[in-house]
């Protein structure tokens, strides 16, 4: 009996051993998909306040004490409007957060007594721009109010190691005619030629050679 209690323990240490690395592997995975939803959340900042919502956006809308009408990550339909209890459709699009948050509290007004409406763009999809070029990930992206070139690179991963860094350039549609505008992330990350650095617009492309 005593030897095969012994030969049990054997078999469950050896067991406990084979299965650790597997474990510890699994947990490395799950601290890298941490991590990445970090980058992920980072990229999606809050809008300014002067930001106009558009259909795509998403917002979040807090009720003061009502949590049944608040909402976070509330989508802004290709029609423009929000739909809330109590006060249905709500016309979003061509507004400020602001203004959305004024438009919001009247209409409540008929149903609570004083209500504290807050609106915020969490995220701003209905705008983009484009990376291409050696970076880790190029594509498109969303257009953050007051997002400049080096944020954007920075949205995009960085450089591979065969990036031209100081030959970058955006493309940028005026007036129908395409502008190239050039950028030396050596020279912009040194305070160099800090006027390179411009605020990205909807469409802009960013070549990385």
């Amino acid at each position: 009996m005593k030897s095969l209690i012994r030969t049990m323990l054997v078999l469950a240490i050896a067991a406990c051993i084979a299965v650790a690395p597997a474990l510890a592997g699994q947990k490395g995975q799950h601290a890298g998909a941490n991590t990445g939803s970090s980058t992920s959340a980072a990229s999606t900042l809050p809008a300014s306040p002067t930001y106009v919502i558009s259909p795509g956006d998403v917002l979040d809308i807090s009720v003061w004490k009502e949590p049944e009408i608040s909402f976070r990550g509330l989508p802004v339909r290709p029609d423009g409007k929000i739909s809330l209890p109590l006060i249905n459709d709500v016309k979003a699009s061509g507004l400020t957060a602001m203004q959305l948050s004024a438009l919001i509290t009247q209409k409540l007004k008929k149903y609570i007594e004083d209500p504290q409406v807050t609106v915020v763009v969490a995220a701003v999809n209905s705008q983009h721009y484009y990376v291409l070029g050696e970076v880790l990930h190029a594509g498109v992206f969303p257009l953050l109010p007051g997002i400049t070139v080096l944020q954007a690179l920075s949205a995009a991963g960085g450089f591979t190691q065969f990036a031209n860094s100081k030959k970058i350039y955006v493309l940028r549609n005026v007036n129908g005619q395409q502008q190239k505008m050039p950028f030396n992330y050596k020279d912009v990350v040194e305070g160099k030629n800090l006027q390179e650095n411009i605020e990205l617009k909807p469409g802009d492309t960013i070549i990385v050679p």
